[in-house]
């Protein structure tokens, strides 16, 4: 069972390791190790992602979290999460009822064809962004978006059904040309950011040459290739051989890197919570006892510590530990055995044949899915098995890719910016991406005032009652938030630590600011 305790939580911070051991041993070697180009003047270089974008449209899901390279938003983010003006002059400013938003566009940025951006554009995005018919999957983040309008040839207005409070968050979607919107799709996507594509071969890599007309200046770094390679051992092996100037890369594999000459090893926080998803519609993993017991019996810091290798925290809740001002820090379970096998023995599951417990004939026994390639994963998913088992639960292992992703299976989620961004979707009853068909009147009331509610305090009170229901009545087993870590050549100034976003791709992490970078 969930115990509730109350004690001070200190926030976590992004937080660099190993990197100052590791400058060191750079500096005392004296000059710079050659990039992975072959590029001696380091104006280009070559970087590796697990996850490659289905399409470069910003209203396919491209870049939800900004920094897409191709393409701008109206805002940004900063280093400490912060916005900032991109597209926008100044930051969105909204009316006294939170229902309308209204945005001053910059002047003089071209798009990459060398087309003017104006209001039109702006409009055009947003507006193909809520028509039914182009089925958007990011249409269900702007649920709350009425319409939108241009006041004049440089500032645009919102309007809202309801005050939503992280709506200008929203805004980093990137924007698109209207008369991509309106005529014949562009062969190759035009945007307002540092880069253009150069080159897609898909499921290989893709190539961004720098924009030489970015509103922000040109970027230093005119070309990147980026190599999509899913399996990690592949992604570190191929940093060993120097083909790769950078990497994310697991815990256990980075960190053979931390005393190689030329390279820096660096974890950042982030919002990438881990959890087995057990489904509502099966007997097994859908029995209220048998997701409490697993609960009570996963042992979450020996996960941590054995398959994260330290680097990450345990986790409890779907709420991203990140997100520090939300966090109900009492909101847990104890590892706790024997407490798991009382209440599975209470609820009628009692030991079978081969130590497996059974119930009405049916066994305790289901097969977890997990990423193919995906080492933490794995490992996390081998570690939940062996608790299981502990307690009379058999667990069967099998590592898939892409739509496979099907019944109980360990799945990333968590945004670092707002928790609605994330939570809403996942936890809300009946919404198209509730994990597991998980159901909870409670949560959902909590879901509904922090998304409705503009009063900060309100909205986190909303938030830790909703963690407080959900351990009660859980819908999934949540494991850990891995660090993530990253080895990259120290080649280039400008790399500055955020807080993670839970996917691994090309747009946010440590390559966020890559067109601020500079050759050493």
């Amino acid at each position: 069972m969930p115990t509730i305790r109350h004690r001070r939580i200190v926030p976590t911070l992004v937080a660099p390791v190993l990197l100052v051991s590791v400058l060191v041993v750079s500096a005392c070697t004296g000059g710079t190790t050659p990039s992975a180009s072959g590029n001696p003047d380091g104006t280009s270089l070559v970087i590796a992602v697990a996850e490659e974008p289905a399409e470069l449209d910003p209203l396919g899901g491209y870049a939800q979290h900004g920094a897409a390279k191709i393409f701008d938003g109206l805002v940004e983010h900063d280093a400490d999460l912060s916005l900032r003006p991109a597209l926008a002059a100044t930051l969105p400013q909204p009316s006294a009822d939170g229902r309308m938003w209204t945005v001053k566009l910059r002047p003089g940025v071209t798009f990459s064809d060398g087309t003017p951006f104006e209001a039109q554009d702006v409009v055009a995005t947003y507006r193909a962004l809520l028509d039914p018919a182009r089925r958007s999957p990011v249409r269900q983040r702007f649920t709350m978006l009425k319409s939108v309008r241009a006041i004049d040839p440089s500032t645009v207005e919102f309007t809202l059904t309801a005050p939503y409070a992280p709506f200008p968050e929203l805004l980093v979607l990137g924007i698109l040309p209207s008369e991509s919107l309106t005529g014949p799709r562009p062969a190759e996507p035009i945007g307002t950011g540092p880069y253009r594509l150069a080159d897609w071969q898909r499921g290989s890599r893709m190539v961004l040459e720098a924009n030489e007309n970015y509103y922000d200046g040109a970027p230093a770094i005119k070309k990147v290739t980026v190599e999509f390679i899913p399996d990690d051992k592949t992604r570190a092996d191929r940093m060993r051989e120097g083909k790769l100037d950078g990497a994310a890369l697991p815990p256990a594999l980075a960190r053979e890197f931390a005393s190689t000459d030329g390279l820096q090893v660096v974890a950042h926080s982030a919002a990438d919570v881990r959890a087995v998803v057990l489904p509502s519609d099966d007997p097994v993993t859908g029995d209220p006892a048998v997701r409490t017991a697993l609960n009570d019996a996963v042992d979450r810091q020996a996960a941590v510590d054995k398959v994260l290798a330290g680097q990450g925290s345990v986790a409890y809740t779907p709420m991203p530990g990140v997100l520090a001002e939300f966090v109900e820090a009492g909101a847990s379970y104890e590892h706790d055995l024997t407490r798991a096998l009382d209440l599975l023995e209470s609820s009628g599951w009692r030991t079978g044949p081969a130590g497996i417990r059974t119930r009405g004939g049916r066994a305790a026994q289901f097969t977890l899915r997990y990423p193919a390639g995906d080492s933490v994963s794995a490992g996390l998913a081998g570690d939940f098995a062996t608790n299981a088992r502990s307690i009379g639960v058999q667990v069967d292992l099998e590592p898939v890719t892409g739509a496979e992703l099907t019944g109980p299976t360990v799945v990333s989620f968590g945004d670092p910016f707002d928790p609605d961004l994330s939570l809403f979707a996942m936890l809300r009853s009946g919404g198209p991406e509730a994990l597991g068909g998980y159901a909870n009147e409670t949560v959902d009331s909590a879901l509904d005032t922090g998304r409705s509610a503009t009063d900060p305090a309100q909205r986190a009170a909303a938030y830790r009652r909703l963690q407080r229901a959900y351990v009660t009545e859980p819908g999934m087993v949540v494991l850990a938030a891995p660090s993530h870590t990253y080895v990259m050549r120290d080649s280039w100034d400008g790399y500055t630590p955020v807080v993670d976003a839970g996917s691994a791709d090309l747009t946010w992490g440590a390559w966020w600011n890559l067109e601020k970078w500079t050759p050493r």
